[in-house]
């Protein structure tokens, strides 16, 4: 059962469970997702807006018309929505904040992952803030400027602190540190389609 945040009769803002796709995927065994759960939840005019990992959890806005999808979709490639995410990363960071603007394109040898390419790369910028330090981890918030695939991920690996629990990019400390991926989509906030009022939600972290 998805659990639903917020619902009027243009949306739903959903809190999406780590290790569950947002739409389905090639092959019998891929076809259990997030969206497929909500329609089999009796919202059958559902419509996947954006999509977070595989591994992430966290807000999530779904359309309930082709409106209000239109609208949103035109939002996030306006960049008209403000995301942030907390996570949990290996390593003890120096600096309390920082920007990561490295440029990723697809690995494709090795598809889904994605790299930092110079030549072939698009933009992708990060924001990044520290909340806590323990021993082993650094707890931070993530403000991405783009929204590149797995571009929270291949930054924090980039910058020397894979996110614990990363399956793709964590080196073996650091997906020793979590059995799961160490990232939730925490706020989300944006206008609504319909009459443009601001709308802002948080879920918090599970982790």
């Amino acid at each position: 059962m998805i659990k639903i945040i917020y619902q009027d009769n243009q949306l739903l803002i959903v809190d999406k469970p780590h290790d569950l796709l947002s739409v389905p995927g090639r092959g019998p065994d891929k076809q259990d997702c997030l969206i497929t759960r909500l329609i089999n939840q009796g919202h059958d005019s559902a419509l996947i807006v954006h999509r977070l990992d595989y591994a992430t959890s966290g807000l999530m806005v779904i359309a309930l018309n082709k409106a209000a999808h239109k609208a949103l979709s035109r939002a996030f490639q306006d960049r008209a929505v403000e995301k942030s995410y907390q996570a949990i990363v290996s390593g003890i960071m120096a600096h309390n904040q920082g920007t990561i603007s490295q440029p990723l394109r697809c690995d494709w040898e090795n598809r889904p992952l994605q790299i930092v390419d110079y030549q072939w790369g698009k933009n992708a910028t990060t924001h990044w803030r520290v909340t806590e330090r323990t021993a082993k981890t650094s707890r931070i918030m993530l403000y991405p400027e783009t929204g590149r695939s797995h571009q929270l991920r291949v930054h924090m690996q980039w910058l020397g602190h894979a996110i614990c629990g990363d399956r793709f990019y964590a080196h073996s400390q650091a997906l020793a540190l979590s059995e799961r991926l160490c990232l939730h989509a925490q706020t989300l906030s944006f206008n609504h389609p319909a009459d443009n009022r601001a709308l802002s939600f948080s879920l918090d972290c599970p982790f």
